[in-house]
């Protein structure tokens, strides 16, 4: 009995110490505000809520930029992804597009619940048709299981995302962190998209 209880009471300090090296559970979110300062590997930004948010950059972070392109780059094929809200008729109004590199996979293909506005979404597919109707571009994006008909407004940002490095990173530019929160509350990040000459990442 007596090893017994020596058995149990080592199993339960083992499984103690396993739980207190156990990773904590990562949240993923965005983070969009301006810029406050970049010291070291600390990112501080002033969150479009208006509080001050900290974020612990990774040391293999990337950085990159957007630039405007023109909706006439839109065809038929074409990766890219929109965040947009439910119109008139349940058809998808884009508030935004943002083009992929055409050589690589599409980044979490697919559609989601998104956080740009109240009842927005994000679809991450490939253009596989596309219309003209009442002033408005019509594209119907493709991706495994599944479709959308988004109708494109002519006046919503249109962009593609350019690699950068840290020199980008200036007080008073607009970011969008895409970056983890931990269970104690602790933000970190490992790829940054930053505004340049007053194009700002839209989604």
């Amino acid at each position: 009995m007596k090893r017994l209880l020596t058995t149990c009471a080592t199993s339960l300090a083992l499984a103690g110490v396993l739980a207190s090296h156990a990773p904590l559970a990562q949240e993923a979110i965005r983070v969009r505000g301006t810029i406050v300062s970049l010291e070291g590997s600390v990112l501080m930004v002033k969150s479009r809520d208006g509080s001050d948010v900290r974020v612990d950059l990774t040391p293999d972070v990337g950085f990159a930029y957007v630039r405007t392109v023109k909706l006439d780059e839109v065809k038929p094929g074409t990766p890219l992804g929109t965040a947009a809200i439910a119109g008139p008729g349940g058809k998808l109004i884009a508030r935004e597009l943002h083009l992929f590199p055409a050589d690589r996979p599409i980044p979490a293909e697919g559609h989601r619940p998104w956080d740009l506005e109240p009842g927005s979404t994000m679809t991450n597919a490939r253009v596989s048709a596309m219309t003209q109707a009442t002033g408005n571009r019509e594209l119907t994006l493709s991706y495994p299981g599944g479709q959308q008909q988004i109708i494109v407004p002519p006046d919503i940002p249109v962009v593609e995302t350019v690699a950068a490095d840290r020199s980008l990173m200036k007080t008073g530019e607009y970011v969008l962190v895409n970056a983890t929160r931990a269970e104690d509350g602790r933000i970190s990040a490992a790829r940054v998209l930053v505004s340049r000459d007053g194009v700002r990442p839209p989604q």
